[in-house]
């Protein structure tokens, strides 16, 4: 219910590290520390960002680093090369120094395991250098530098390397990075990712330069590649891609598949040892990197698509042809990681799982990154009460190389729920407390998207840490629209946002209240980008939510159209553009039932972010502003779509968790 005090309402756009609110609400002093000891050191998580494999299988190289205070990805990075048999480890100096920003990225083994290949970027710089260094860390050489962006590295069996590369960028790559800012002439052709042969210090481009290419496999003969590709601009045009086979001189390529439904999105190209086939991942997808779907695989003569895995019930996340030249996948299947072998790959299979778990994996391809022909693997791991570490092993047997987080742990109770709604079996995520008594106040947090999934992951210090030792309960639901359950269930969200998925989550939250002591008249609701659009939408259709916190939000999807820069995602989902079906955006739209607000809502959103544009968030808050419901808002100069800055972040956390402090506590 409202409270009965008057409470006044702000909107401020930060200009500082952490600006101070003006007359909203009141940070909480001691910031996100325990709430045990605070005298106590805080203890950082360490991540592991790349895990990649040498091909004999005796060392691991690592892109890694400590996460900041409050979270989000580490701000000084390391590559570390560790030899499999001792754990002894080596760190590769780099030449900008251990600084923000001077981060090594894309590592590749040479195919004789010699020597380490990475790109370096280099400080408040979108210019890119290639650099190798010998296997035991020595002999660090410069092989290219280049003004523009340089992602992943893949070498040929020959020895050649092959990159994708943007010549003079002028961002970052991908739609959740910072944009530039809006000036100019608005029809200026945008800049193509290609993929370039590194020789002789320079790049030799294999793709033609009207194409946008996001991924790409070598063919084992070295004469060409397999790409997903497509023309005009990269941030947006992926839901529009084409599968292609290029040679090494530039000229177009020849098309091998096309999605035959516009609900159908294409990723993870992968050739087989042969060179007869290729397999990759389709399905609907909002987000770029964001895997889910059915496997594929087509000949790479050319020639039907087939598919592996009809009518599955789980989504696929990753690929790899394994040693002996059988298909691997990564899946998702309601509450465990699987690598499941698909055989050949040709032909619809029976899928053998060869390991599961309740936890997250992160290898180079299929969970794990793999050495032929040992079948040794390396990959990093983690769930929600282990911190992550390297491990090592044949898949499914493996230990751990690391212990850098040995001794962390989470305060809390990890239980997975099902339930039942409108026919569909759902699942998600509870959180409980380590210790506690009464009546919980319980988040609701859900997850982007909308085609994602809440997996086991190690939160470490923070607003997750926080809030279960201040006695909140976390729900993380998997409703429809999300991946673990096959495609029936990823689309069927489509053309109904807000309406099937907000039942999943309602009807999830009362399986909770019955197996959990939680306060069903203490419900918060939070969440980023999709869930801040359901943020939105929820307190806009239910009065149960007593706090609401919403990040990159969309309030008009009809506005929303013509602000975002990619829009392009939006028409597999609702079926048409804004202008041939309006009604269809309205419906689904918050601001269309902005006068049904009674719930507190804090909103934020970075100022350059090109997904959920700035103006969205602040439509929000000026109708609650204007219709006297309890709000804020903060608006985070330079930042993208996820907030990178570690001050951005502790700010945001900070009034997040004073939010609910003053509305559910």
């Amino acid at each position: 219910m409202r409270p009965t005090h008057k409470t006044s309402t702000s909107h401020v756009r930060v200009r500082t590290a952490l600006a101070a609110i003006a007359g909203g609400v009141a940070l909480v002093t001691t910031g996100l520390a325990s709430a045990g000891d605070s005298a106590q050191p805080l203890r950082r998580v360490h991540r592991f960002l790349e895990v990649s494999m040498s091909p004999d299988g005796a060392l691991v190289a690592s892109v890694e680093g400590d996460a900041p205070p409050s979270g989000g990805p580490p701000q000084v990075r390391d590559l570390v090369i560790r030899r499999v048999a001792t754990g002894a480890a080596s760190t590769v100096a780099m030449p900008c120094g251990r600084v923000p920003e001077c981060w090594p990225a894309s590592v590749a083994w040479a195919p004789d395991g010699a020597h380490v290949t990475f790109a370096l970027r280099t400080p408040a710089s979108h210019a890119r250098s290639v650099y190798s260094v010998a296997a035991d860390g020595s002999g660090l050489a410069k092989l290219l530098a280049f003004e523009g962006t340089v992602t992943t590295l893949r070498y040929a069996p020959d020895g050649r390397l092959a990159m994708l590369a943007i010549a003079n960028a002028r961002k970052e790559v991908g739609a959740t990075e910072a944009g530039v800012p809006v000036a100019g002439d608005m029809d200026e052709a945008p800049l193509e990712q290609r993929i370039g042969i590194l020789a002789g210090g320079s790049l030799h481009w294999a793709s033609p330069p009207e194409l946008f290419v996001y991924e790409y496999d070598w063919q084992p003969d070295g004469k060409g590649f397999i790409a997903t590709a497509a023309p005009g601009d990269g941030d947006s045009n992926w839901w529009q891609g084409k599968l292609y086979a290029f040679g090494i001189d530039a000229t177009p390529g020849r098309i091998l598949y096309t999605p035959a439904d516009i609900r159908q999105q294409i990723t993870a190209p992968r050739v087989s040892p042969d060179g007869r086939t290729v397999a990759f991942i389709a399905g609907i997808m909002s987000d770029f990197g964001s895997r889910g779907g059915d496997i594929y695989t087509v000949p790479v003569s050319g020639g039907a698509a087939t598919n592996v895995t009809p009518d599955m019930r789980a989504s696929a996340r990753a690929l790899a042809w394994g040693c002996n030249a059988r298909l691997h996948a990564e899946l998702l299947a309601g509450d465990q990681t699987q690598i499941v072998d698909f055989g050949d790959g040709r032909r619809a299979a029976v899928a053998a799982i060869v390991w599961h778990g309740s936890e997250s994996l992160s290898g180079r391809d299929a969970g794990a990154s793999q050495a032929c022909p040992s079948e040794f693997t390396a990959t990093s791991h983690e769930s929600f009460t282990a911190a992550p570490e390297i491990e090592v092993g044949t898949v499914g047997h493996w230990h751990d190389l690391t212990n850098v987080n040995a001794g962390m742990a989470m305060p809390l109770r990890a239980q997975s729920l099902s339930w039942k709604s409108d026919g569909f079996d759902v699942q998600g995520w509870l959180l409980l407390p380590e210790h506690g008594n009464g009546k919980l106040p319980m988040v609701t947090r859900v997850h982007g998207g909308p085609a994602g999934a809440v997996l086991p992951a190690f939160a470490g210090p923070g607003l997750t840490q926080t809030m279960l030792e201040r006695g909140y309960a976390l729900f993380l639901p998997n409703p429809r629209g999300s991946f673990g359950q096959g495609e029936r269930f990823t689309a069927a969200n489509v053309r109904d946002f807000g309406y099937g998925d907000l039942r999943d989550i309602l009807s999830g939250i009362d399986a909770a209240i019955k197996v959990a002591p939680i306060d069903a008249g203490r419900l918060g609701i939070m969440g980023g980008s999709y869930g801040g659009f359901m943020t939105m939408w929820a307190v806009t259709q239910t009065k149960r939510f007593k706090a609401g916190v919403a990040a990159a939000g969309i309030s008009d999807w009809q506005s929303y159209y013509g602000e975002n820069g990619i829009d392009a995602w939006m028409l597999p989902y609702f079926g048409a553009s804004v202008y041939d079906d309006p009604a269809v955006y309205a419906r689904s739209s918050p601001i269309a039932f902005i006068r049904n607000v009674q719930t507190p809502t804090f909103a934020y959103v970075g100022e350059r972010d090109i997904e959920c544009p700035a103006p969205q968030t602040r439509e929000f808050w000026h109708a609650l502003k204007t219709l006297g419901v309890p709000t804020s808002s903060v608006i985070y100069p330079g930042e993208g779509h996820a907030l990178r800055d570690p001050a951005h972040i502790e700010d945001a956390e900070r009034r997040t968790l004073a939010w609910f402090e003053r509305y559910l506590q």
